[in-house]
């Protein structure tokens, strides 16, 4: 009976992953602009594109957009799907579960654009720092839940300030929309306390050292690139939550 409990909501977790990623593609393409410029509102065609949810295209050209970026809705959905199903087998069925899988699909959106444009759109970062400490508020009344509601805005108050030294220190390796993503980051790693907390920003800092030392040793970047460090802040994040849902 164990497997066949957390078997289920490791496949329902799945599942809404893989719907959830297959709506994605749509506002990669729209977030995933340079910094300072306005988020797509048109496709390389120049029809317009309305609505954020769905493939990437506008309506008016067949299947996916030419020259849109992102041909395809698998590789966010296989992702998201894999993301959400890991989550779930830490987590089990407890409350926390329900937040995880919500703030999911954003943080691989995410990771998607800031690969490739180098930017954390602030309509993304800002909402899911609100929604993490909102969700886990009302996990927190919930029982059977396995973490601290006030731990959580701790960690995000902590790791937020942290990284916002860091932009002090070097603006040029550190963007503002790492330091808002941490905040969000910081909130759910402190669900569970703060040695997650520290586990999650250690695994991150880790992650993206070995991604730009690998690029500086096959000579595809100087130690002056800029490397996107969203998406191993997240990944970061999601090694520590995993670890800590499972000591939980």
């Amino acid at each position: 009976m164990g497997g066949v409990t957390t078997a289920v909501p490791v496949l329902v977790a799945g599942v809404w992953g893989a719907l959830a990623g297959l709506l994605l593609p749509r506002a990669a393409y729209r977030f995933a602009v340079p910094p300072g410029e306005p988020f797509r509102s048109r496709c390389p065609d120049g029809h317009p594109i309305r609505g954020w949810l769905g493939r990437t295209g506008c309506g008016r050209c067949a299947g996916a957009c030419p020259g849109a970026g992102v041909r395809s809705a698998a590789p966010l959905a296989a992702v998201t799907c894999l993301v959400c199903a890991v989550l779930a087998a830490a987590t089990g069925a407890r409350p926390e579960l329900a937040v995880w899988l919500l703030l999911a699909p954003v943080g691989v959106l995410l990771a998607a654009v800031d690969l490739r444009v180098q930017r954390l759109p602030d309509p993304l970062t800002l909402p899911l720092a609100a929604a993490a400490l909102a969700l886990l508020g009302l996990a927190a009344l919930l029982p059977e839940h396995a973490g601290h509601w006030r731990t959580a805005l701790y960690g995000a108050c902590a790791l937020g300030a942290g990284f916002y030294a860091l932009y002090r220190v070097n603006p040029g390796g550190m963007g503002f929309g790492d330091v808002k993503l941490a905040v969000g980051a910081g909130a759910v790693l402190g669900w569970y306390g703060w040695p997650t907390v520290l586990l999650g920003a250690f695994a991150g800092f880790l992650l993206g050292a070995l991604y730009g030392g690998a690029l500086v040793l096959a000579r595809r970047a100087g130690r002056r690139t800029a490397v996107p460090f969203g998406p191993f802040l997240l990944a970061g994040a999601l090694a520590g939550l995993l670890a800590g849902a499972y000591a939980a």
